[in-house]
């Protein structure tokens, strides 16, 4: 078994690696995965073959003998976007596609982890709240595993495509008349009682397959980091685990540097921007969360702590976007680079073209904004924003008439 200890980043506070637990017994505090990186053999990092999340299993808490719950996850595409930078005013920019994971988002970094975890501690059940994408991606992990699954979903504000995903792969779906917050409070105390495994993003074996996203990302620049990562900030994991991945990789003097971690929150919920711009240690949950990004419409982030220690360690910052910024930003995308993302992706698109035009981004700045979800996950919002199709008859005369 490899050596690793689950530690509370908040009063230090160890546990087993056979405990079922997600935050801190004794302070309430969020755990974290520790290595002992003296002991991490260097080179089969950045020799390792083989292409995905479990590729860098060297740096993952498993043994080499561990079978992985995998359905081919990670290796997802960087994009260099020449077009949108040009509209933007900058120089040079990447867009690293988490939406052609294979159940549609980045979420399955997270689940090939926390499902082998399951398997290790030989649960009976895995449970999530969500507000789609974790339920998406952990029913199909759990069809693969042989799990039972339970999802809790707030009532009305998970896009179809997402629940479509949770339906088909035999996960059983629960409707609660609340927001996401109120699901995860609930599911929380469900998996207690059941002897469930949660596995949404407090729990820390999750955000060990998120940050495999650093690794690739440096990897695909030839082990040289961006100067900036921007990406949306929902529940607060994935800027988490990114942190952390590069933290890593200039740890063990594979890069020299941190990218500055950029979170981007949509106006309506926004509990993080506004703990970083106050100057404040907690955030301030917001009660009635509301954009029509669903995948960022969090109110009390659970891994705000960890994201307040990316963004402030890294020399980051965080900033909002109103919705109408989303929806341009995310018809931007697909029409200069056709990478056709779910809105709370385009939150990263959107935030980058305001922080240029507040001149907190340099124009010289090498960036990667990170997408996170595709564009089918919510596809009632594209027929909402974009124009519809043109009823015409059958005749080449009247559609050469009408061609723009």
């Amino acid at each position: 078994m490899k050596e690793y200890e689950v530690e509370c980043i908040r009063c230090g506070a160890r546990y087993s690696k056979e405990d079922v637990i997600y935050t801190c017994s004794k302070c309430g505090g969020l755990l974290d995965i520790k290595y002992d990186y003296s002991k991490v053999d260097v080179k089969r990092i950045v020799n390792a073959r083989g292409e995905g999340v479990w590729k860098y299993r060297e740096l993952l808490p498993f043994d080499d003998e561990t079978k992985p719950i995998t359905i081919n996850e990670g290796n997802t595409p960087l994009y260099r976007c020449d077009r949108l930078a040009k509209a933007m005013g900058i120089s040079d920019l990447w867009v690293k596609h988490e939406g052609l994971n294979p159940s549609g988002s980045f979420k399955d970094r997270g689940m090939t982890v926390g499902v082998t975890k399951a398997v290790e501690l030989g649960v009976k059940g895995v449970a999530c709240a969500s507000t789609g994408n974790t339920s998406a991606s952990l029913a199909i992990f759990a069809a693969k595993a042989g799990f039972p699954c339970y999802v809790l979903l707030p009532k009305g504000k998970v896009a179809l495509g997402k629940v479509a995903q949770a339906m088909m792969h035999g996960a059983q779906v629960f409707s609660l008349k609340g927001n996401f917050d109120d699901a995860l409070r609930v599911v929380r105390v469900l998996c207690e009682k059941e002897s469930l495994y949660l596995l949404n993003s407090v729990n820390p074996y999750r955000l060990e397959g998120q940050k495999t996203i650093a690794f690739e990302v440096a990897e695909k620049r030839g082990w040289e980091v961006p100067d900036r990562l921007i990406l949306p900030v929902g529940n607060a994991g994935n800027i988490s685990a990114i942190f952390k991945g590069f933290s890593e990789l200039k740890t063990l003097c594979i890069t020299d540097a941190i990218p500055k971690m950029t979170g981007i929150q949509a106006e309506g919920a926004k509990p993080i921007v506004r703990a970083l711009k106050e100057g404040k240690a907690e955030i301030t949950p917001e009660a009635k969360p509301e954009t029509i990004a669903s995948a960022i419409r969090i109110g009390n982030p659970v891994n705000a702590a960890k994201a307040l220690v990316a963004i402030r360690e890294s020399g980051g910052v965080a900033e909002s976007v109103t919705d109408d910024e989303i929806t341009e930003a995310q018809l931007e995308l697909a029409r200069l680079e056709g990478i056709g993302v779910e809105p709370a992706s385009a939150a990263s698109i959107a935030g980058l073209k305001k922080l240029v035009e507040m001149g907190v981004v340099e124009r010289d700045e090498r960036i990667v904004c990170i997408t996170t979800g595709h564009l089918l996950k919510d596809p009632e919002r594209v027929i909402e924003i974009c124009e519809p199709p043109i009823e015409v008859e059958a005749d080449v005369d009247v559609l050469r008439k009408m061609l723009k």
